[in-house]
């Protein structure tokens, strides 16, 4: 009997683990913004002020879980957003923040088949600390995690 449970304990071990991990948007999601004049574009802009906890992602590979949000009529892509919410509850259409979505640019620009279901792609992150026409958060090298 006891080596059943220590065998069901240990098959069952990376699944309470990964439970237990938060996940990468709700780190991503530790931020606060700051409104502060633009000359560029002349007038003020929200720039965002990033915790120790996303800061310390910065230039890490990360695996993050979302949906594609296609930059182009095509049904794949190399480069697309990708949002913590389906496209109906995005940043672009929907009350999320700006801090639920990233541009993807795929390893070796290998295209990612568009699909309404969540994927999983890991890629290492990149800051934006004050581009005003890039988003927050950009993958690059990116590739599609099979689960």
């Amino acid at each position: 009997m006891k080596k059943i449970l220590l065998l069901l304990t240990l098959i069952s071990l990376p699944f309470i683990i990964q439970a237990q991990s938060p996940s990468t948007w709700k780190i991503l999601s530790k931020v606060s913004f700051k409104k502060e004049f633009d000359d560029f574009i002349g007038m003020d802009i929200e720039k965002p002020i990033y915790t120790q906890p996303v800061l310390d992602l910065s230039g890490t590979e990360i695996t993050v879980k979302g949906y594609i949000i296609p930059l182009k009529g095509k049904k794949a892509q190399s480069h697309f957003m990708f949002s913590a919410y389906p496209y109906n509850m995005c940043f672009f259409c929907g009350a999320a923040g700006p801090e639920t979505v990233m541009q993807v640019f795929t390893k070796d620009k290998k295209e990612v088949e568009f699909t309404s279901k969540p994927i999983t792609i890991k890629g290492k992150l990149s800051l934006n600390h004050g581009d005003v026409n890039e988003l927050m958060y950009t993958l690059s090298n990116a590739e599609v995690v099979e689960e």
